[in-house]
């Protein structure tokens, strides 16, 4: 279905809209992998003057028109690219996330193979990483800060051989 969505670079602004998207409880439960206290405004703020500082960063922001609706951002781990995403849940279910994820790998130069994970029990961000085209290549356990517990993961790969 088309969105009329956009990637543009964040501007300062955008980071309020993000942040209430960050501290949604629904959404904080499905992603699972948080920071220790999603609500913490001035960690927010820290965390992402960091990453936007950082050369190996990629944030975009997802725009219909004038609407903030998420973010798409691309860094590496330990020298290998990642990629992560979120949506504000208003717009859940609407096909943002996945064209939104399309438009970012079509339009910014990202290193293949390309990773990303996601909770074992996330159904619709596995859905969409699929249907860019992403394999499960692996599973995992790690510690999830919003559920308090160590949970399922799965580990995806775009490219790879």
């Amino acid at each position: 279905m088309p969105q009329n969505l956009e990637l543009r670079e964040l501007v300062d602004s955008d980071l309020d809209v993000i942040f209430e998207f960050e501290c949604d409880p629904e959404s904080i439960q499905m992603a699972a992998f948080t920071s220790e206290d999603p609500t913490d405004h001035d960690g927010f703020m820290a965390h992402w003057t960091k990453i936007r500082a950082s050369p190996i960063v990629t944030i975009r922001c997802i725009v219909r028109g004038e609407e903030v609706l998420g973010s798409v951002i691309s860094f590496e781990v330990e020298g290998d690219p990642e990629i992560t995403y979120w949506i504000g849940r208003q717009y859940w279910g609407q096909g943002v996330a996945t064209e939104a994820l399309r438009l970012f790998l079509e339009t910014v130069d990202t290193r293949r193979p390309m990773r990303a994970r996601c909770a074992k029990d996330n159904v619709a961000s596995l859905r969409v990483l699929e249907k860019c085209g992403f394999k499960v290549v692996a599973e995992a356990r790690g510690f999830a800060n919003a559920r308090g517990t160590e949970i399922d993961e799965l580990e995806l790969e775009l490219g790879g051989e």
